[in-house]
């Protein structure tokens, strides 16, 4: 396995850690637990992050371009 899948899979991995964290967050019933969810989160989402980064970086995470007039209309879309 290549350096770019092993980033990949990780980057999947931490993003699906983010949404239970998320979901934690929202789910908890006591400020204290609230708390610890949102701390883990931040934590992974620095991780992310830094992910994203380094792969960015080697050019193995490719992004586009939005095109102007699409994103006209979405900001019209939610302007609303």
């Amino acid at each position: 396995m290549e350096d770019k899948d092993l980033m990949e899979n990780h980057l999947l991995i931490v993003k699906g850690v983010c949404d239970l964290y998320l979901h934690g967050m929202i789910e908890s019933t006591s400020q204290d637990v609230h708390t610890q969810f949102q701390n883990a989160l931040n934590e992974e989402l620095n991780i992310q992050n830094k992910i994203y980064n380094l792969m960015k970086d080697r050019d193995w995470y490719k992004t586009n371009e939005a095109e102007s007039n699409k994103l006209a209309m979405a900001k019209a879309k939610f302007k609303e």
